[in-house]
């Protein structure tokens, strides 16, 4: 294992211990969760690491996929309470954070009470998140980010942990509002979810068309999953992976950009990608049974890291580059 590049001493044999436990009740969360959906497995892992990270991530894929159920399961399995908002284009930001109304006491005094939108869950799915107005969704933004809403100049902190997972169809763009590029940023991973092979499908009719359908147990809990949470940022990085990121990011960048397709990018992503990286290897790690990172977990997580970050020039687009292929030609270039 490659020398940690921080300067604080680590406890590994403390760090060890600890990992092999977690890795233990990762591996019983994966087995639950693997009992509801089926051939999906790179998504679940994505997923899982994402949460794990503390980040949010983006599903995008097309109707009937098992998005929502994949959120249901994984907050029931991960212990997590749950709310769902489904976003239309007369969703108000009141409707997501919540709203002060007035009550009168038996004494006849007034006074305002503040009732909690659906934004104060552990784990929020916003279903096809780009159907909302730039406005709700700008209500959301500040919550992603800072973990807290603003109603009537009050501050009303979120519980603890804190996700969202968002989904967004690829496909029907009539009615909908791209996501600005802020708000997009503040998605840890964008996870692709694809059809499932012909084994899966043929397992998802036969398993779930019948009488009675499984349900999710849980494994985790909240408290559960911040230890973990923690746990994942004393992981120790390798200078070989750190620079391993650096050089990925840095190459996706116009004034700094590496590769036959470097003429092709608009804009690129910033420190945050960076940061996303780094916890991101980490926590596949720990979901994988390892201790520290490698740079294949660099080249894995590059696309899912990076692409909702990135953009193409006109003339790229016209040409029919696409930015997985500018990433799979920078991940290439790596050791």
């Amino acid at each position: 294992m490659s020398a940690p590049v921080t300067g604080i001493p680590l406890d590994e044999s403390a760090i060890l211990a600890e990992a092999e436990a977690t890795t233990a009740r990762i591996v019983a969360a994966r087995e639950a969760i693997a009992k509801i959906i089926f051939g999906q497995e790179q998504v679940v892992e994505r997923s899982l690491v994402t949460i794990l990270s503390g980040g949010h991530g983006l599903l995008v894929g097309v109707p009937g996929l098992a998005k929502t159920k994949l959120v249901e399961t994984l907050s029931t399995v991960l212990g997590l309470s749950e709310r769902r908002i489904q976003f239309t284009p007369d969703l108000m930001p009141s409707d997501i954070l919540g709203s002060e109304v007035m009550e009168q006491a038996p004494d006849g005094s007034r006074a305002f009470r503040f009732i909690k939108g659906p934004v104060f869950a552990q784990l929020l799915m916003a279903d096809e998140i780009n159907r909302a107005s730039p406005r709700t969704q700008s209500a959301l933004l500040q919550a992603m980010q800072e973990h807290h809403v603003t109603v009537a100049g009050q501050r009303h902190d979120l519980p603890k942990p804190f996700h969202v997972l968002a989904t967004q169809n690829p496909l029907e763009q009539e009615g909908t509002y791209p996501l600005p590029e802020a708000q997009l940023d503040r998605f840890l991973m964008q996870i692709d979810v694809h059809y499932p092979d012909r084994a899966s499908e043929r397992r998802i009719l036969m398993e779930t068309t019948g009488a009675e359908d499984a349900e999710a147990q849980a494994v985790l809990n909240g408290d559960e999953i911040m230890t973990m949470q923690r746990l994942v940022r004393r992981i120790p990085v390798g200078a070989s992976v750190v620079e391993a990121i650096l050089d990925l990011v840095r190459a996706a960048r116009p004034d700094t950009a590496k590769g036959k397709y470097a003429p092709a990018i608009a804009w690129g992503p910033g420190p945050r990608a960076s940061q996303s990286l780094m916890l991101t290897v980490r926590a596949r790690a720990l979901v994988q049974g390892r201790l520290s990172p490698s740079i294949d977990d660099v080249k894995a997580l590059a696309e899912p890291v990076l692409q909702h970050r990135m953009a193409l020039t006109f003339a790229a687009r016209a040409d029919g580059i696409t930015i997985r292929d500018v990433i799979a030609d920078l991940t290439a270039t790596l050791g």
